[in-house]
């Protein structure tokens, strides 16, 4: 299995003058730091980082994990940067949004899971702006997008694709257009009958960093490495 983690954006919303993964936690770690050291110490060894704007600034930062650069950072989006990391793999891919901080008890639990590709999810009221899901029937995502009605929760930038699909995500990556998300290649898949579990981790503390107001709550709720 490959980890991912998504920092080639701009983060225009939250305005630093630095790729917003490197924004630093009250007790001094970045969000990407936290990320890559819950990922290793969970026994993940291969990382890879997809960066673009300011890349050098991640990669002193971080020497000892793989990269892939997005080279159209400043006018694609999460499809592009993603099909960036995945297109010569071949495993399970368990890939993450750069921006999210979340407890580490999450990404043990969900390293257990065997043989399922899913999202991680937050059953909870949505806004305008957070990708959003249903289910069908059997339990398994039916929608994903922020454009969802009668969204059930929140996906939070988690989420696993097996081996077995990643051919098939990765064309659909392909067909996204440059300023499409990743959930939209994961619509594609699922309209040609790849299964998407959503795994529930509302029991967790998990917040992506999308707007300054979502940084303050971050900062209030990660104070310590061990959360």
């Amino acid at each position: 299995m490959k980890a991912i983690i998504l920092a080639a954006g701009i983060g225009s919303r939250l305005s630093r003058p630095f790729p917003k993964s490197l924004s630093v936690l009250p007790y001094g770690e970045t969000i990407l730091g936290r990320q890559v050291r819950i990922l290793k110490d969970l026994g993940v060894t291969e990382i890879i980082i997809v960066v673009g704007f300011k890349m050098t600034l991640i990669m002193e930062n971080f020497p000892n994990v793989y990269y892939k650069y997005n080279p159209n950072y400043y006018i694609t989006n999460t499809s592009k940067s993603l099909l960036c990391a995945i297109e010569d793999l071949d495993d399970d891919i368990l890939w993450m949004n750069g921006d999210v901080v979340f407890d580490k008890a999450i990404i043990r639990e969900i390293l257990s899971i065997k043989d399922d590709n899913f999202v991680c999810v937050d059953r909870k009221s949505c806004g305008e702006e957070e990708v959003k899901y249903t289910r069908n029937e059997q339990g398994y995502i039916n929608e994903i997008s922020k454009e969802v009605l009668n969204a059930e929760g929140e996906a939070v930038g988690i989420n696993m694709i097996r081996k077995r699909d990643l051919k098939t995500y990765a064309e659909a990556l392909r067909k996204c257009d440059d300023n499409d998300y990743f959930e939209k290649a994961i619509e594609m898949i699922i309209q040609d009958g790849v299964q998407i579990k959503p795994v529930d981790i509302s029991d967790h503390k998990c917040i992506e960093v999308d707007f300054e107001e979502d940084w303050v709550s971050a900062q209030a709720t990660f104070t310590t490495a061990g959360q």
